[in-house]
């Protein structure tokens, strides 16, 4: 089981993205995604959190708000524990990345880009002042999403 982080850093309505092109066994290959990363023994997932937005961006986050944690299943991949994280408060200069491109991207674009299907139903629940924060779980075959359950409730993935 891996212990990740996401920090979706957002300025004038977008978000700072990785396009996952650099590594060519990546799982998250040609997709994108937010800076993040494994969470290393003896660390909180803020203290990862504020470490892995260093190292894959060059900004130094000076406030960053735990929104929830998505737990990914599959039957093809580790089970994954993903500690999501917002901020749009942060100093210093963007640098190049090892993972991917950076790229600020509008919030309502990202949903069209290719992304994990679960990651639609983050992106927006982070955007839903209903939810200051969550758990979600996602299960999924291959790269396919076959079930997503909110705060213990299964949603329809229909309309996903």
């Amino acid at each position: 089981m891996r212990n990740t982080t996401l920090c979706h850093i957002e300025k004038d309505g977008k978000y700072l993205m990785i396009r996952r092109n650099k590594k060519q066994n990546d799982l998250n290959h040609d997709k994108y995604i937010a800076p993040g990363g494994k969470i290393e023994d003896k660390e909180s997932p803020e203290q990862a959190n504020r470490r892995e937005v260093k190292e894959e961006t060059g900004l130094t986050l000076i406030n960053a708000n735990y929104r929830g944690i998505v737990t990914s299943v599959s039957d093809i991949w580790e089970t994954e524990y993903m500690h999501i994280f917002t901020s749009d408060s942060f100093d210093g200069h963007i640098t190049e990345c090892d993972e991917g491109e950076l790229v600020w991207v509008d919030k309502q674009e990202l949903l069209t880009l290719q992304i994990w299907k679960g990651d639609k139903i983050f992106l927006k629940l982070i955007n839903d002042p209903l939810y200051p924060f969550f758990s979600l779980r996602l299960e999924y075959k291959g790269e396919t999403l076959i079930s997503a359950i909110l705060n213990e409730k299964a949603l329809d993935l229909g309309g996903i």
